[in-house]
């Protein structure tokens, strides 16, 4: 039994390495298998939130690690199949990241998959999705546009949110700058 529970152990640590060693050089910050994005330190969060290649292959070592796909560079090399997968997993992360820049601001109050880990964002992705989409973030009532957000169907919410997203990161700047 015991060398069963030791087997399980060094997988974990393995996949942990895989998803986190990339992340741990590139940020010079501590990650493991329980991190979540209330974890990351706000520098990290920033560099994430930004749109661009660079945070694309800073999310794709992630990803890539977490499945045992590769490293980020092979991604190119990957099947369609393995490389839509890997965006799409891509472009939700992003979103949350978003969503908890967002909150840190204090413009939003819940967030979908706020518990859950980085690892099991990535690997039970379609249910986290799905979670997301039924439990969507919510704007903050103290937030200076929230009559006109709470005017909004659902859908038309979500699209108030990320149209934010610029100011969020202008404003998110801001603020490390003078920390």
């Amino acid at each position: 039994m015991s060398e069963l529970l030791d087997l399980t152990a060094y997988r974990s640590k393995v996949v942990e390495q895989r998803a986190f060693g990339p992340w741990r050089k590139r940020f010079g910050e501590s990650y493991g298998a329980e991190t979540r994005l209330a974890d990351i330190s706000d520098r990290t969060l920033y560099f994430l939130a930004k749109p661009g290649e660079e945070t694309a292959f800073a999310y794709y070592e992630l990803i890539m690690g977490i499945l045992g796909l590769g490293e980020a560079p092979k991604f190119y090399y990957l099947d369609s199949k393995d490389q839509l997968r890997v965006m799409d997993v891509h472009l939700f992360l992003a979103d949350q990241v978003r969503f908890e820049l967002m909150r840190r601001l204090g413009w939003l109050t819940s967030l979908p998959g706020e518990n859950d880990t980085l690892l099991e964002m990535v690997q039970a992705f379609e249910t986290t999705r799905a979670e997301a989409r039924q439990k969507p973030a919510a704007l903050s009532n103290t937030h200076p546009e929230y009559n006109a957000y709470n005017k909004l169907i659902n859908a038309e919410k979500q699209v108030f949110i990320r149209r934010r997203l610029l100011e969020a990161l202008e404003e998110f700047r801001a603020r490390l700058a003078t920390s």
